[in-house]
Parts: C-alpha cells; sequence; structure tokens
C-alpha cells in the first residue's frame, strides 16, 4: 500500500470519528427543564425565586388595609428605593382604601335595605372620590423586599383605627358635599342618628371605630 493511500485512508478514519463525536454530542446534550412554580406559592415576577406572600397580595394579619409598592433598580440607593417604594404603595393604597370605602356603603345598603341602587352607587361613588393619598396619613411601609432584578418592593399599611378615622373623614365629606344623596340613602336622619348610621358601616368592614 502506497503513502497516497495510507494518507487517504487516515484522513477518512479521522473524519469518521469526528462525525461520531458530533453525533454522538447531540444526542446526549441535556435540555434544561423549566420547574413549574406551585400556584400555592408567592414568586418574584418572571422567576422561580419565592417572594413573600404580602408581595402577591396575600391580607396581612392585624391590618385590614394593606398594599404593596415597588421602585425599579437604579445607582441611587437603598434608602431612595425604599423611600420611591412606598410612596408608591401609599398610591396603591388609596385605591385599595377607595374600594373598601365603596363595598362598606353598598353592604350597609344590603344589610338594611335602604336607598335604592341608584342613591347607593351615588353615594359610594362620591365617598370614594374623597379618598386620596393625603387624608391616608397614618399609612407606612412595614416591610421591604428587594427582587432579583433589583426592584424594591414596600408593604404599606394602615392599622384599623387609622382606617377607621380615614373613612369616617371621606364619609363627612362626601355628606358635606351631597347631602341630598345621603339623606335619599339614609333618610331623614337626625345628625347624631347619621353619625351612628356612618359608624356602624365603618365598624362592620374595618373593625373599629373611629375616635
Amino acid at each position: 500500500m502506497n503513502k497516497k493511500v495510507i494518507s487517504q485512508l487516515g484522513a477518512a478514519l479521522i473524519l469518521t470519528g469526528v462525525v461520531a463525536c458530533s453525533s454522538s454530542s447531540e444526542t446526549t446534550r441535556i435540555e434544561p427543564v423549566k420547574l413549574e412554580q406551585d400556584p400555592n406559592l408567592c414568586y418574584f415576577d418572571d422567576t422561580e425565586v419565592r417572594a413573600p406572600d404580602w408581595i402577591c397580595g396575600t391580607p396581612v394579619e392585624g391590618y385590614p388595609v394593606a398594599a404593596v409598592g415597588s421602585f425599579r433598580d437604579t445607582k441611587a440607593g437603598t434608602s431612595f428605593a425604599r423611600n420611591q417604594a412606598t410612596m408608591d404603595g401609599r398610591v396603591q393604597l388609596a385605591t385599595e382604601m377607595k374600594a373598601k370605602v365603596g363595598a362598606m356603603v353598598k353592604n350597609h345598603a344590603e344589610t338594611t335595605g335602604v336607598g335604592d341602587q341608584q342613591t347607593v352607587d351615588a353615594v359610594a361613588s362620591v365617598t370614594q372620590r374623597q379618598i386620596t393619598a393625603e387624608i391616608l396619613f397614618g399609612a407606612k411601609a412595614i416591610n421591604y423586599r428587594k427582587g432579583p432584578d433589583g426592584t424594591t418592593y414596600a408593604l404599606v399599611v394602615m392599622d384599623p383605627q387609622q382606617a377607621a378615622v380615614a373613612a369616617k373623614q371621606a364619609l363627612q365629606t362626601s355628606y358635606k358635599n351631597q347631602q341630598a344623596q345621603w339623606q335619599r340613602f339614609l333618610g331623614e336622619k337626625a345628625q347624631n342618628e347619621l353619625e351612628s348610621e356612618m359608624d356602624k358601616m365603618i365598624n362592620s368592614e374595618f373593625g373599629a371605630m373611629p375616635q
């Protein structure tokens, strides 16, 4: 066998080995498997990293009104991020408070049978408009977490007494601005009876009486 034939045979064997290795590599490659999230647990957005339950909106014991604020990752530092997340949380808390106050008025109407649907909706709406982040002065952040992507989360809450005071302020302002609707809602009640009805609504929703 001459050198040319030997050289060609050697090249063929080498090529066969390369192809075999390549084929073997492709067939044994392991694809990463995405883990399924447990629907009963809380995770940070788009990750498999567990997050505190409050980030997913789970009710917080002892606080009838709670909300979660967040702020993206920046180079401004932890203190700045927490302040911004808290501010966002207060805005979210106002939204949550509006929903609770609206439900409070409607639940009272259903329980007592007072007011027609149109009047109840009008009173609920005008009362909700009185809720702003500014009147929720008792709101405070009680917990913070930083997500895998650097986002800072703040848990902002109001205790029952603070929530009751804010709700009472909203009801009183609503009554002052729309007395005719309130009188259709609760009937011709004396001022002290009106105050009592408001307190009943608040206690039913927040578990506390405004002081």
